[in-house]
C-alpha cells in the first residue's frame, strides 16, 4: 500500500510494490483505504431499483484516481473552481446521491426547463399569430414568411458560436439571463410590426439574441450531471419546449379574441403579451443561476447557498469520477483562437454534425405549415390552435420514450434513427394518396402522427457532449452542432414554397428523398464509431501495462484523441 500525493492530500491506494512512485508521492505504508461500490450496484432508473437494491450501499465508483499511477495526472488544476471540493477518498451511498440528483433536478434543472419554455414562446407563437391573419395585416405571403423563417434560423446560427464563446468567458449565469432579457423585449415589440421590413429586422434581432442559448444551457447542466442523466434531462428539457408549444396554443386561444381590443390584431397582443412574460423570466435568471455546483451562495439563494459541504462534494466528485475531463477548464475561462480551431477540426465528431443537418428536414416542413394547412382545411383561428396541441403531447410521450430506451440499452445511433422509420409510412401516405379528396380530418391524423415522431435531438446533443472528451471541445462542438441543426431548420422553411401549395407535392417527394437518406446515414455514423473504437482497441491490446502507465503519463493527446478513450454509439 501506498499514500499519493494529491493537491497536498493523502489518497491510499494499492500498488505493485516493485512500481516505481511517481514525483510528489510518499512511501509511508497504511492498512485500509475506504472501500469503493461494486460497478454493477449502480441502478440508473427508477424501475430497475427492486428490492434487492440496497440503497444504503456505498455508490462511488471505482476511477483513475484509485490508481497511483494516473491519479496525479487526472487530478483538477488548481485554478478549477470546485477543487478545494474534490476528495478522492470521499466516499457515499445511493440514497444520498439519489437524493441530491432530486435536488439538483429542482433546484437547476426545472428552471432551466423553464428558461428554455421562454425561449420557445418566443420563436413559436409565430405560428399562432399566422392564425390572426398576421400575413394578410402585414402584406405579406407565405414566400415572405418562408423568407422571415430562413432569415431567424441564419441569425440564429450566426450567432451560435459567438455567444457560445461569450458564455465561456464571461460565465452562463451572467450571459443566460442577460440574452433572455433582450430578447424579450424585441419579442414585445413585435406589437408595432408594421410591414415586411420590420417583419424581417425583428426575426434578425431575435435570432442573434436568441442563438446559442441552447448550447450555453446543455454546457452549463453538464456540470451537475453525469452523461446518461444529462440524455435524461435534456429529453424533459426538449419536454420543456413542447409544453410550451401547447401553452402558447392555449394563451393563443384567449389572447388572440383580443383582436380588436384598441384598435389592434390580436396578433399584437399576443407578441406583447408573451413577451413581457418571458422578461419577467428572464430578470429573475440573473438570480436563480448559480455559477457552478460550489458557487449557490448568494443574497438571494442565501449566505449558505442550496448544497451543503458534503453535497458539494458528491457532486463534484461523481460527476469527476466519471468524466474527468470536466475539470480542464475554469466555468470563466475563455476559449482561445487556437483552442477553438482544434475543437473545430475534430473530425470524429463530424458525423454527429452531419445528422445534425439531417435528421429533422422530413418533419420541420409539415410542422411550420400546420396551422396554415388546417386553416386551409377549412378549420377556423381557434379550432386550429386547439388541433395543434395533440402532435405535441404525443411528441413528448415519444421523445422521453426514446430517451431513456437509449440510456438503457446503450444503442444511441439505433434509437436515435427511429425517428426516420416512424417518419416513413406517414410520408409515403402523403406522396401516393391525393389529399384532396381525403376528408380534413384524415389529413389531420396523418399529419399529427407524423408530428409526434420520437424526437431524437436530446439523445444526440448528449452524444454529441459524450463524445467530445474535453470542456474545450464541447464548448465548441455544442455550439458547432447546433449551428448544423438551425442550417437544417434553414433548408426546410425552402422545401414548401408558394408554386407547389396547397398539397405541396414536390415538396413531399423531396422530404421522403431525404428520409431514406437518413436512415443511410444513421448506419453510416453506426459504423464509423465502430471502426474508430476497433483501432483504438487494436493499440491498446498491443501495449503492455507499464506501456499504458507511460501513454497516459506522457501523452499530449487529448479529449478524444486519446487511446483509452471509446466513443459512445
Amino acid at each position: 500500500m501506498a499514500t499519493v500525493l494529491v493537491r497536498d492530500r493523502a489518497v491510499k491506494v494499492e500498488r505493485d510494490p516493485d512500481s516505481k512512485l511517481s514525483p510528489g508521492t510518499s512511501t509511508t505504508s497504511i492498512n485500509t483505504i475506504p472501500p469503493l461500490g461494486e460497478p454493477g450496484q449502480e441502478k440508473r432508473f427508477w424501475f430497475q431499483r427492486t428490492k434487492a437494491f440496497d440503497p444504503d450501499a456505498i455508490a462511488t465508483q471505482p476511477s483513475v484516481f484509485d490508481d497511483p499511477d494516473t491519479a496525479v495526472k487526472y487530478e483538477p488544476p488548481p485554478e478549477w473552481e470546485n477543487t478545494h471540493r474534490f476528495d478522492p477518498l470521499a466516499r457515499w451511498t445511493w440514497r444520498e446521491e439519489y437524493r441530491l440528483v432530486r435536488k439538483v433536478d429542482f433546484r437547476i434543472m426545472v428552471w432551466a426547463c423553464i428558461m428554455f419554455m421562454a425561449l420557445e414562446l418566443d420563436r413559436a407563437n409565430l405560428g399562432q399569430a399566422l392564425t390572426d391573419n398576421f400575413l394578410g395585416d402585414l402584406g405579406l405571403t407565405t414566400n415572405d414568411y418562408n423568407l422571415g423563417n430562413t432569415v431567424f434560423r441564419l441569425s440564429f446560427l450566426c450567432a451560435e458560436l459567438p455567444s457560445q464563446l461569450v458564455s465561456k468567458w464571461a460565465g452562463p449565469d451572467r450571459w443566460i439571463p442577460a440574452q433572455m432579457t433582450l430578447w424579450s423585449i424585441v419579442a414585445a415589440a413585435q406589437f408595432w410590426l408594421s410591414g415586411r421590413t420590420s417583419f424581417l429586422i425583428c426575426r434578425c434581432l431575435l435570432g442573434v439574441l436568441q442563438g446559442g442559448f441552447i448550447p450555453d444551457v446543455i454546457l452549463y447542466l453538464s456540470y451537475f450531471y453525469k452523461h446518461h442523466e444529462l440524455t435524461l434531462r435534456l429529453g424533459f428539457f426538449w419536454t420543456a419546449m413542447s409544453i410550451a408549444d401547447i401553452l402558447s396554443s392555449l394563451l393563443a386561444y384567449g389572447i388572440l379574441h383580443m383582436r380588436g381590443v384598441q384598435g389592434n390584431s390580436g396578433w399584437k397582443w399576443l407578441f406583447l403579451l408573451e413577451g413581457l412574460l418571458t422578461l419577467v423570466i428572464g430578470i429573475f435568471s440573473f438570480v436563480l443561476m448559480p455559477a457552478g455546483p460550489c458557487q449557490t451562495a448568494s443574497w438571494f439563494r442565501g449566505k449558505k447557498g442550496w448544497f451543503t459541504e458534503r453535497e458539494e462534494t458528491i457532486i463534484v466528485n461523481r460527476v469527476l469520477r466519471e468524466d474527468p475531463s470536466k475539470s480542464g477548464m475554469h466555468n470563466r475561462e475563455p476559449i482561445t483562437p487556437g483552442l477553438l480551431w482544434r475543437s473545430f477540426k475534430d473530425f470524429d465528431l463530424w458525423p454527429l454534425y452531419i445528422l445534425g443537418l439531417t435528421f429533422q428536414l422530413p418533419m420541420i416542413p409539415p410542422a411550420q405549415y400546420l396551422t396554415l394547412s388546417l386553416r386551409g382545411l377549412g378549420f377556423d383561428t381557434f379550432q386550429t390552435n386547439l388541433l395543434a396541441i395533440p402532435y405535441t403531447v404525443g411528441h413528448i410521450i415519444t421523445m422521453l420514450g426514446i430517451a431513456y430506451v437509449a440510456e438503457v440499452t446503450g444503442q444511441l445511433t439505433l434509437v436515435a434513427g427511429a425517428s426516420q422509420v416512424w417518419a416513413l409510412p406517414f410520408l409515403i401516405y402523403l406522396n401516393v394518396v391525393d389529399t384532396s379528396k381525403v376528408s380534413r380530418w384524415v389529413i389531420w391524423t396523418v399529419t399529427t402522427l407524423l408530428l409526434s415522431y420520437p424526437n431524437a435531438h436530446p439523445i444526440q446533443v448528449a452524444w454529441n457532449s459524450r463524445n467530445s472528451n474535453t470542456v474545450r471541445s464541447r464548448t465548441v462542438s455544442a455550439a458547432c452542432y447546433n449551428m448544423f441543426v438551425q442550417a437544417c431548420a434553414v433548408i426546410a422553411a425552402n422545401i414548401y414554397r408558394a408554386d407547389d401549395a396547397p398539397l405541396y407535392r414536390r415538396g413531399n417527394r423531396q422530404l421522403l428523398g431525404i428520409l431514406c437518406m437518413n436512415i443511410v446515414l444513421y448506419a453510416l455514423v453506426k459504423a464509423y464509431y465502430v471502426f474508430r473504437n476497433k483501432q483504438r482497441d487494436k493499440q491498446w491490446s498491443s501495449m503492455t501495462p507499464e506501456e499504458r502507465v507511460h501513454y497516459i503519463a506522457t501523452t499530449t493527446d487529448e479529449g478524444n484523441k486519446r487511446l483509452d478513450f471509446r466513443f459512445s454509439h
